[in-house]
């Protein structure tokens, strides 16, 4: 490091995280590495907000895994409305809401699958496919409904979706707003019972699933473990305590 920076004494703590600390300083301002490193983040955080979601890809790695699937939207009509209204990523448009009527099954489903982009697609095509192949091996008989695509989601759209498809649970896969150390976060919403006006108070979420965090294995297992213990307790949110552990598992 050039002797006009001044390094940090935290600076071997760098090796264990990817926070931002330790950074050092030139003079009264930050390291001309470090201000690139920040712009570059910031620039992928940004990126993966704007990312369109791909479909396609997500169509055919379902597809690929026997798993049917539809697409739906929600009541907000494209991104930079999606952005600025907030309530209309959270309901279903009436042509989406329509179809997934259509597809509802009297008996009802066990669970929902919804894949969403919300605020990071990109966390959504990295890493849900992976969670799914985890979660399916676990479940074994339960009905599953179609995997619904959600563009221009919102977590609370999922109970929107569920509600439609007359299903007993639904899983939210959906990314993350990104931070400056991971764009690519993806989160996992349960709800029980799932129907509009619910509040994150009946909801269980799983956060920060990628590799750099809650690997997707370890992602799956513990939503798992939620929806067993949500449809033997008729509930989730806070009344579902989240007791999961990986002691006398194997780790990924």
């Amino acid at each position: 490091m050039s002797r006009l920076v001044a390094r940090d004494p935290w600076f071997r703590l760098r090796d264990l995280t990817a926070a931002r600390i330790a950074i050092g300083r030139a003079g009264g301002s930050l390291p001309t590495h470090e201000l690139l490193s920040l712009s570059l983040d910031h620039a992928r955080a940004r990126d993966a907000v704007h990312h369109p979601l791909d479909v396609g890809a997500l169509q055919a790695g379902l597809g690929e895994r026997g798993l049917p699937c539809m697409t739906v939207h929600s009541a907000a009509g494209d991104r930079a409305t999606y952005l600025r209204r907030p309530d209309l990523g959270r309901r279903l448009d009436d042509a989406s809401r329509a179809r997934l009527r259509d597809a509802a099954d009297e008996r009802g489903y066990d669970l929902a699958l919804v894949f969403a982009d919300g605020l990071s697609a990109v966390a959504v095509e990295r890493h849900a496919l992976s969670v799914i192949d985890g979660l399916l091996a676990a479940l074994g008989d339960w009905r599953l409904a179609p995997v619904v695509i959600a563009e221009q989601a919102r977590v609370a759209l999922g109970d929107d979706i569920g509600s439609a498809l007359r299903a007993r649970q639904v899983v939210m896969l959906i990314g993350e707003r990104p931070g400056l150390s991971s764009p690519d976060s993806l989160g996992l919403y349960l709800t029980h019972a799932p129907r509009p006006g619910l509040s994150d108070a009946d909801r269980n979420c799983i956060s920060n699933v990628r590799p750099a965090g809650l690997v997707p294995a370890a992602a799956a297992r513990r939503l798992d473990h939620l929806l067993r213990g949500a449809r033997a307790l008729g509930a989730s949110g806070v009344a579902l305590k989240d007791d999961f552990s990986e002691i006398g598992r194997t780790l990924d």
